[in-house]
């Protein structure tokens, strides 16, 4: 019987089937680029209008120690010094730790543990500024005091480990990102060759995500830089000091200094008005902290491209017996750094429980503040999820757009420029964020307190953590994924929409929920643009004169009268429900990362 052979005649292709045209796409892109100059170039355009309006004595600024405004003598190195000690001593915390605890979740824990102690540490993150400054009063000011006998415990080391704690989070969170995007057929190939788990991390791994976690660092770094209300609380604020030997240096550690950022956000700034050798005084320390951020940027990526050029063959020493040792020990260390962060959860989580029971209380959720420090926090709770919605809303594209021009259609030099203005936007002092808020929004234009001039300043705070965490992404897509999008026929247009968003999308997702929850305790640039403590109603009716009451600038208030037990049992059941806030919204957006993190990204 003769067998026939079943053949299709040929169909010609359908336009629709082709890939469409995403032109669309480069708008997008360089509005987010555009989006980050422009904030930088308003809070540069601001301090520079402010330096114009008066003479600066940039000698005596930055060799002078001592800060007089009575005598006219502005000198600033006294506060340089504490800036650099506070973020020195917090680096040298934070940094071994969060890499060692980003290498024991990534590395050494099995998913099914994986995922809830990352939960943990992202936990953490959410945690707002405000409230590590409230449990530095309570916790690290009397450890201080009573270890060096120091009355109050103000002093640059409480500072420095508050910050250490705060910035723990957001490097642990990018350092995991930039690990799993490592594809596993690496750390296979890696053990086929009898390497131990130790040698793996160190040879295989690490080099491939030394960016994105060298990435985390400036992120930590322009946090600690950028930070005011926390240290505000509990560096005490004294002008002057400034050591002259090394016993000296070791003593100051121990007793109250000055930052930076603190000087900007006490009440000078205020005080100085808009023009005159006082308030030029003022902007010129801004100028030298986004000068100090911008150096530490480019070192750190320069020394990114010197490591690069430089890579060798490790050389293993020792007898096999010994790297079974070492495999061991390090892997002890390495759990034992994962171990701390969410101790330090538990303990916070405990404070906050203890000392805010009153955020258990239906009541307290529902019902508007009365008094001084009397009634609930229902306008404070609306007015917060308000400014972090809209806040959220403005920033994610603007970051995404400009993550993904550094990563993909950037020269190796626009990159790097384009990563420093973005760095320096995000380790600007958010109190000068408010001040330009203030002159820009709230008088030129004629918003006064509004809503919208809050969620608008707001954004700057966002938008370098999305664009950093998404550029560090893209840099670590595989080669071979983008060789073979291209042998496909793709535009660049098209392989941005069709790899590089759906690749970046969970690193994107984790940069908005770090920014959102920087963002949301972030008191300095409410106080000036956004809020009151009373009368304003739960939901705003415009945008002009349409104040909100937000639960940082409560907390904030209430914790300046710490004479009041009643005032201070309301800053911490305002606390605990910030915290609670926080802790949903991101529950529910790591959720939503976890759904759009496929395994067929990673293997």
């Amino acid at each position: 019987m003769p067998t026939r052979t079943l053949t299709r005649p040929p169909v010609s292709p359908e336009a629709g089937s082709r890939p469409r045209p995403s032109k669309w796409i480069w708008g997008w892109v360089y509005a987010g680029a555009f989006a980050v100059a422009a904030l930088l170039l308003t809070v540069v355009g601001y301090l520079g209008a402010g330096v114009a309006g008066g003479h600066v004595d940039w000698l005596e600024l930055l060799s002078e120690a001592s800060w007089s405004p009575a005598n006219s003598v502005y000198g600033g190195l006294a506060m340089i010094y504490g800036t650099a000690v506070v973020c020195a001593l917090a680096l040298a915390i934070a940094v071994p730790i969060s890499w060692a605890a980003a290498v024991a979740l990534s590395e050494y824990l099995p998913p099914r543990l994986a995922r809830p102690l990352r939960m943990c540490v992202e936990l953490l993150a959410a945690v707002p500024s405000i409230v590590y400054g409230l449990i530095g009063i309570m916790v690290v000011r009397p450890v201080i005091a009573q270890i060096a006998d120091v009355p109050g415990g103000d002093s640059l080391a409480a500072a420095g480990i508050v910050l250490a704690v705060m910035i723990t989070p957001t490097i642990v969170a990018v350092s995991v990102d930039a690990l799993a995007a490592v594809p596993d057929r690496v750390r296979e190939a890696a053990y086929s060759l009898g390497l131990t788990r130790r040698e793996v991390v160190r040879s295989a791994v690490l080099p491939l995500a030394r960016s994105g976690m060298r990435a985390a660092v400036l992120l930590g770094l322009a946090r600690a830089l950028g930070e005011a209300i926390a240290v505000f609380l509990v560096i005490g604020r004294a002008d002057g000091r400034l050591p002259t030997s090394f016993g000296g240096v070791l003593d100051s550690l121990v007793h109250p200094g000055q930052t930076l950022t603190t000087k900007l956000a006490g009440p000078e700034p205020v005080l100085a008005g808009t023009s005159g050798p006082y308030f030029a005084a003022l902007c010129g320390l801004g100028i030298i902290l986004l000068a100090l951020v911008a150096v530490a940027t480019i070192w750190g990526t320069r020394g990114r491209t010197r490591s690069a050029a430089l890579k060798r063959t490790p050389q293993y020493r020792g007898t096999p017996r010994m790297r079974l040792q070492r495999d061991r020990l390090v892997m002890v260390l390495r759990m034992g750094a994962l171990l701390l962060p969410s101790a330090l959860l538990v303990g916070m989580l405990a404070l906050l429980v203890t000392r805010g029971s009153s955020a258990f209380n239906p009541s307290f959720w529902f019902t508007s503040a009365t008094g001084a420090a009397g009634g609930g926090v229902r306008d404070q709770i609306v007015g917060t999820v308000l400014l972090i919605a809209a806040t959220g809303i403005l920033a994610l594209p603007l970051g995404f757009g400009a993550g993904i021009l550094i990563g993909v259609h950037a020269s190796a030099r626009t990159a790097r420029l384009l990563q420093t203005f973005t760095v320096v936007l995000g380790g600007a002092p958010t109190i000068l964020l408010g001040l330009a808020g203030f002159v820009i929004l709230s008088t030129s234009m004629g918003w006064g307190r509004s809503w919208l001039a809050g969620a608008i300043v707001l954004v700057p705070v966002v938008v370098p953590v999305i664009a950093l965490t998404t550029s560090a992404r893209v840099r670590s897509i595989p080669p071979e994924l983008t060789e073979s999008a291209m042998s496909l026929g793709l535009t660049r247009a098209q392989f941005v929409r069709s790899v590089v968003v759906p690749y970046t999308w969970p690193a994107t997702i984790t940069g908005l929920l770090l920014g959102l929850a920087r963002a949301a305790g972030e008191t300095a640039p409410l106080l000036f643009t956004a809020t009151v403590f009373f009368g304003a109603p739960a939901v705003p009716s415009g945008i002009v004169e349409s104040p909100v009451q937000a639960l940082p600038t409560h907390i904030f208030t209430l914790s300046q009268d710490s004479g009041d037990p009643q005032a201070v049992t309301q800053a911490w059941g305002s606390a605990m429900v910030l915290v609670l806030i926080t802790a949903v919204l991101l529950s529910a957006a790591v959720a939503l990362r976890n759904r759009f993190e496929g395994e067929r990204w990673t293997t």
